[in-house]
């Protein structure tokens, strides 16, 4: 009997959300976690923006902010954000860094030049000030299983691949590139290679694998991937895709009888399911979904991914 052996702690297995409005510039207003930010950068944001920012730093540990206020209801609809109500609000302001502290006096003290020079502040002819209004919170109706979203340092364009190789098959005629100052989930590591989701320039979704080695800071995600690898028969024909959300872009089509590597099975937000498969195209490897039931495999005897996550 096949089982699905995709090894992710349960964490993991909580479902994904991808915004299809992800934030314009950054996961965060302000990647204050990351470097110190300056207070002339701080000027090009309204004042208000700015007491979003210093929230924002106490937010990433789980700030519980008072039901109904405008804090709560901006953090809420974050995919980043969990509060911890079960601490106290001095609890989760002790979790912050020294980093993160630095940065909030340097947000405090940009607030009060501001309230002691009069606001509004004016920009020059033909500019305009950045606001914490204009980051769109994201759309939460799309969900895939197995993911999590996962904070990456920003500024960073890192090559993307069908598979945990550099010569496997590459999305976007070959160029096919995640930008961090967008919105990323993963699932884990395989062989220092990081499964990662997010969304394209054009709209659509893409699956795919970056090199471990060329992410510049930490990733908050430590799980390894451990897949079936089952050879599997094509009991129908059926098209490969890396976007089994939106857009089902074709990578390449496949016939019957044609043989593959089974990996998994995923659910998206409609509840239909794909099975994550390995094969190749062009010569190349490749990893993408078909619809699961195109396999000659008896699934009605396959374990529920679930089962191996407890």
């Amino acid at each position: 009997m096949k089982r699905i052996v995709c090894c992710i702690c349960a964490a993991c297995l909580l479902t994904l959300l991808l915004p299809m409005g992800a934030l314009a510039d950054h996961q965060y207003l302000l990647d204050s976690d990351t470097r110190l930010i300056t207070q002339a950068e701080l000027w090009d944001w309204d004042r208000e923006s700015l007491s979003f920012m210093f929230n924002e730093i106490f937010a990433r540990h789980g700030y519980p902010f008072d039901p109904g206020g405008k804090f709560y209801n901006w953090f809420n609809a974050q995919p980043w954000y969990q509060a911890v109500n079960k601490v106290s609000k001095e609890q989760a302001v002790a979790k912050a860094t020294d980093l993160e502290w630095k940065n909030y006096y340097t947000i405090k003290a940009v607030i009060s030049q501001m309230d002691a020079n009069g606001w509004p502040y004016r920009k020059p002819a033909g500019s305009s000030l950045k606001s914490w209004r204009d980051f769109t919170p994201p759309d939460t109706s799309l969900k895939l299983t197995g993911f999590e979203y996962v904070t990456l340092a920003a500024n960073q364009k890192l090559n993307v691949y069908s598979a945990p190789s550099a010569s496997s098959w590459r999305g976007a005629n070959g160029k096919a590139m995640l930008n961090t100052n967008g919105a990323v989930w993963a699932a884990g590591w395989e062989n220092g290679w990081l499964l990662v989701f997010y969304e394209t320039n054009n709209g659509s979704v893409r699956v795919g694998y970056v090199d471990g080695s060329q992410i510049k800071g930490r990733v908050n995600l430590n799980d390894q991937l451990v897949f079936d690898r089952s050879a599997c028969r094509l009991a129908s024909a059926a098209t490969l895709t890396d976007d089994p959300l939106r857009t089902m872009s074709t990578i390449t089509s496949l016939r019957a009888g044609d043989t593959v590597t089974y990996l998994t099975t995923v659910n998206n937000q409609s509840g239909w399911s794909f099975d994550y498969i390995e094969t190749t195209v062009g010569g190349k490897l490749a990893r993408g979904f078909i619809p699961t039931g195109c396999l000659d495999v008896p699934y009605d005897t396959l374990e529920n991914w679930d089962a191996y996550s407890k």
